[in-house]
């Protein structure tokens, strides 16, 4: 049978009996004229190949209920005209979305730079601490890590409170020097 020969009538009678070579002649005689027609709303030449791919896919899909259909060309341009306006409206869509990401990108970034260097910064500050004579890191870390205050600490370690306090502080002024001031006012 030729195919070519057939009416758009024809063609939809036969489609709607699961024919693939009225669905194979459909395709061939209408694919490019919707092409066109798609291309002249649609910037991408992708999009528009999706577009009319779709449209050819519901028609299979569909093709139980294709004897309703009275122009063939009139459904198919429909369904093309609908998938160009969900194309149109899923490009704008995307753009607003992408619109709002380049803020957050940047404070991602930013976060995650801070987190970078507050995570140095308490490192060379525990280098420093470690280098600290004993018994004035662990005066230090259990007033500043531990958060005893100075009479806890020296009850604890059997000393008096006059003592833990000179011992704190003369840690502070030797991470300060080590650190600069800054440092030590941030952690400390």
């Amino acid at each position: 049978m030729d195919y070519n020969s057939l009416s758009d009538d024809q063609l939809i009678e036969y489609l709607s009996l699961g024919n693939v070579m009225a669905y194979t002649e459909v395709y061939n005689r209408y694919f490019d004229v919707l092409y066109m027609h798609t291309r002249h709303k649609l910037t991408e030449p992708d999009d528009a190949k999706d577009v009319i791919q779709e449209a050819f896919t519901q028609l299979w899909n569909k093709r139980d209920g294709l004897m309703a259909i009275n122009n063939l060309k009139a459904y198919l341009y429909v369904s093309v005209r609908n998938g160009i306006l969900n194309t149109i409206a899923r490009k704008k869509h995307e753009q607003k979305y992408k619109k709002t990401l380049p803020p957050f990108i940047s404070n991602v970034h930013a976060i995650t730079d801070h987190r970078i260097r507050e995570k140095q910064l308490i490192s060379l500050i525990d280098e420093q601490i470690a280098q600290l004579p004993e018994k004035m890191r662990i005066l230090f870390e259990m007033s500043r890590k531990q958060t005893l205050s100075h009479k806890e600490i020296g009850i604890q370690m059997n000393i008096s409170e006059l003592t833990v306090k000179k011992q704190v502080a003369n840690a502070v002024k030797i991470l300060r020097k080590k650190l600069g001031e800054s440092f030590v006012l941030i952690v400390l």
